[in-house]
């Protein structure tokens, strides 16, 4: 059994084909059919078989999927653990969504980084449904997002920070200063951050409560885009209220008050288990609810270029 053979198996179980495996690595279809021949042929088990609804996996394929993925990820992790000691530095791989990366993120970042030397944080935004996977891999060790309606029994849940979403616009807007009814508010065009495009999270959701038709919302690449637009226009937008109080405080912008308008959310931590957590991880799970913590990801002004690491590109602070 090789770590090779695992990979091309895990692929198929994740990806649900021979094909897509295979394209994912890079490799053809026979390739990933030889390494599981292989892992059949030492478990003398069929792992699984094609059906007309797809691939079915015997009890020992399950098992056998669940213990690639774990031995995977604690090879990729003690390559790198090793490769970080012999250059005297620690990496700590937080994922997030889109809305804590652009405001709770940076803050939090700067003042848990600035505490050790040794210490670069690479962070990545990524779909929330994808969070648990991706700890299980050791593709990350921290992710922290809306806080899961049903939290998986195999990670560790710490809750974050409250917050509250609210829709915002110019105080010169036709609809500044009174209650908006239902079809009033579907009227509107509405400037949005790429929050908006997540399946899960408050955003979504109040869209998806207040019926805002397709057309209607116009998508930017952060949510201060979303937010410059909606002060030069008529639009109006869905913003964090800790996030706009300057503006509100100050007169650029006004709360729109109607059903649906506002909401209640809340940005929960996931990792594994503390046995499974890097000491990295187990520091920032400690320190993240501290006051501290919680006053950097509110009032934070950003990262210094040192302590950030994106593993991958993305365009929210530009």
């Amino acid at each position: 059994m090789t770590p090779t053979q695992l990979r091309a198996f895990a692929g198929v179980v994740r990806l649900g084909s021979v094909k897509a495996a295979a394209q994912e690595l890079g490799v053809t279809e026979a390739a990933v059919s030889m390494h599981v021949g292989h892992l059949r042929k030492e478990f003398t088990d069929d792992l699984f078989t094609r059906t007309a609804s797809g691939l079915a996996f015997t009890p020992g394929g399950l098992r056998l999927a669940s213990r690639a993925v774990e031995i995977l990820g604690l090879q990729d992790r003690t390559v790198r653990e090793v490769s970080q000691a012999g250059h005297g530095r620690r990496v700590l791989r937080v994922v997030t969504s889109t809305l804590f990366a652009e405001h709770a993120a940076p803050g939090l970042i700067e003042r848990f980084a600035g505490r050790a030397d040794d210490l670069e944080v690479e962070l990545s935004v990524r779909a929330a449904a994808q969070f648990p996977g991706l700890l299980a891999a050791r593709t990350a060790d921290l992710a922290i997002g809306p806080a899961p309606s049903s939290p998986s029994v195999s990670l560790v849940h710490l809750p974050v920070l409250g917050y509250e979403v609210v829709a915002v616009a110019r105080p010169d807007h036709p609809l500044a200063g009174r209650t908006i009814g239902t079809d009033q508010v579907r009227r509107q065009t509405w400037c949005l951050g790429p929050a908006a495009a997540e399946p899960e999270g408050v955003v979504p959701a109040m869209l998806r409560r207040l019926g805002i038709p397709e057309p209607h919302q116009q998508i930017f690449q952060s949510n201060a885009a979303a937010l410059e637009q909606t002060k030069r226009g008529d639009a109006v937008t869905l913003a964090l209220r800790f996030a706009v109080a300057g503006d509100l405080a100050a007169g650029r912008l006004v709360t729109l008050d109607g059903p649906g308008l506002r909401a209640q959310g809340r940005w929960a931590a996931m990792a594994l288990p503390a046995h499974d957590q890097t000491p990295a991880t187990a520091e920032l799970l400690r320190f993240i609810t501290t006051p501290r913590a919680t006053q950097a990801m509110v009032r934070g002004a950003g990262v210094h270029v040192g302590r950030f690491k994106p593993a991958v590109h993305v365009t929210l602070w530009s």
